[in-house]
């Protein structure tokens, strides 16, 4: 099979500067069975008879080839860069490779955008504030490291100790033991129902986030009682969390920076003083 000839390589060159173009054109013309050695001999002498305006059928035959192979080129080269740029963006989908803007995931997404945010706080929003009380004093926060009774005995106690409950994520073994409390504190039958029905949803029953921890037999117990429940019905309930919180939660209490702050604080008023 013939090949080009040096002066069809310069010629080439000088109308197709770039180098992938002419390394597309090249075996295009290597593997032409048609070859006519006279069509690139005219070719070469274009531009001797461009002063009299009529090109060469072989030259003329040439540019179109190359024209076309140029354009076809140039559109396929542009195709991928155009397709990379809108593929990508707004709709790229960090879950898939394909990046299309059909994916189910980029959905599912834009849906949890659109969703309202829940609060962080939302299943405690019932939660009881603090109770009120006063500063306590030195002394009695000295007490509280005597025992647990004395803790529990006085709201500023109470209160510290839910504090640091809170942080262990624990809170409501305090909150059912105070919710014990008060029902304890009722006398209306009707407000008894009422509240022994809130403290079982909120404390007892398994799908409540604030569930406590209790052993099937009290459990039991409170099952059967909640048909006609009276001001004791959860007293077993609140001596098993008193004593776990006795036990397990108050020594390290104890040692917690909650206690140790106050306790310092204290401390240097009362040499301020």
């Amino acid at each position: 099979m013939p090949s080009l000839s040096q002066e069809n390589q310069e010629y080439l060159e000088e109308h197709l500067p770039r180098q992938a173009t002419w390394a597309q054109l090249l075996p295009l013309f290597r593997a032409q069975r048609d070859y006519n050695p006279s069509v690139y001999q005219d070719t070469e002498n274009k531009d001797s008879q461009a002063g009299t305006g009529v090109k060469p059928a072989g030259s003329e035959r040439t540019e179109m080839r190359m024209q076309q192979t140029c354009g076809g080129s140039e559109t396929e080269s542009s195709i991928p860069s155009q397709q990379g740029a809108g593929s990508r963006g707004s709709n790229a989908c960090c879950f898939c490779w394909c990046c299309c803007c059909s994916c189910s995931c980029l959905t599912v997404r834009n849906q949890e955008d659109q969703r309202p945010g829940r609060a962080s706080h939302e299943l405690r929003t019932d939660i009881p504030a603090c109770e009120e009380s006063p500063t306590p004093t030195l002394e009695e926060v000295c007490a509280w490291a005597q025992s647990f009774d004395n803790l529990m005995v006085t709201p500023a106690g109470r209160n510290a100790f839910r504090e640091f409950l809170r942080t262990e994520f624990s809170e409501e073994n305090m909150l059912f033991w105070m919710a014990c409390e008060e029902l304890k504190r009722e006398a209306n039958q009707s407000t008894i129902e009422e509240k022994a029905k809130m403290i079982y949803e909120d404390y007892i029953s398994i799908l409540s986030p604030k569930e406590v921890s209790l052993d099937s037999r009290v459990r039991e117990g409170i099952n059967r009682n909640m048909v006609d429940p009276s001001q004791h019905i959860f007293d077993d309930a609140q001596l098993q969390i008193y004593t776990l919180m006795h036990r397990d939660s108050y020594p390290r209490f104890m040692n917690s920076t909650v206690y140790k702050d106050l306790l310092k604080s204290l401390a240097e008023r009362a040499v301020e003083a």
